[in-house]
């Protein structure tokens, strides 16, 4: 497994941030419960998927029933990221080659499952944007607390436009420094004309340097909170 530091380094702060991540979508809607979730970027490279995995694993962490997808049939990564060979998985469903109970695989993060992609098909948007699709994601919203689909960049194909029409809400991730406002704002607007959800933007690969402010202040309140166990048990001791 790659990229997961929420799973192989808990204590960091990146870990910290996607678990506050988890918590903004938690609470960024009081009206509708966000079941299905997808996340895109404007462009390659940005950073999407290890995003998505990462905040699948701290959902799992925190006790939900996750189902993480990828709907990316182009440039699959999810089963780059979790290890997993993809010889079969969200193509096969959708041309009712097999059942999902057969490709769904489990992790060893208790509550995350994952759906590979399968083989690339000719073509990615009919299929994602077929019935078949529409109701399998609402067969899964059943059997799980959160589904997350992991979408292709929105400024480069249709594929996530047409997964904002199954999901509840959408997240675009930005990598910092690397993406122009223009291509930002576009990514932006082409999701707003179909009237998708966007819950938000993360902003990704922010410079380590510049948050450095952030980094110390977190350590230092691990330190202490390690420091003030040891003192506990210290006290306990002399007792």
């Amino acid at each position: 497994m790659k990229n997961l530091i929420a799973l192989e380094n808990p204590k960091s702060p990146i870990a910290e941030a996607y678990r506050t991540f988890r918590t903004n979508i938690q609470f960024s809607s009081f009206d509708k419960e966000l079941n299905t979730i997808a996340i895109t970027s404007t462009g390659l490279g940005e950073g999407k998927s290890t995003t998505i995995a990462n905040l699948a694993i701290t959902m799992a962490q925190s006790g939900s029933r996750v189902l993480l997808i990828d709907c990316d049939l182009r440039r699959p990564q999810v089963h780059k990221n979790f290890s997993l060979v993809n010889h079969r998985g969200l193509s096969n469903i959708l041309a009712h080659q097999t059942s999902h109970e057969d490709v769904i695989k489990q992790t060893n993060v208790i509550g995350l499952d994952i759906l590979t992609s399968g083989p690339k098909p000719p073509n990615p948007s009919e299929l994602l944007g077929s019935n078949a699709m529409k109701e399998f994601i609402k067969e899964m919203t059943q059997k799980y607390d959160r589904v997350l689909l992991d979408a292709p960049p929105v400024g480069l194909v249709t594929d996530a436009a047409v997964l904002s029409t199954v999901a509840d809400g959408i997240i675009l991730v930005i990598a910092a420094g690397e993406v122009a406002i223009e291509a930002a704002q576009r990514a932006k607007d082409l999701l707003q004309q179909i009237n998708a959800n966007i819950i938000g933007v993360l902003l990704n690969k922010v410079s380590a340097q510049k948050s450095k402010y952030y980094q110390y202040y977190y350590q230092q309140y691990y330190d202490e909170e390690d420091t003030d166990t040891k003192s506990s048990k210290r006290k306990r001791r002399k007792k």
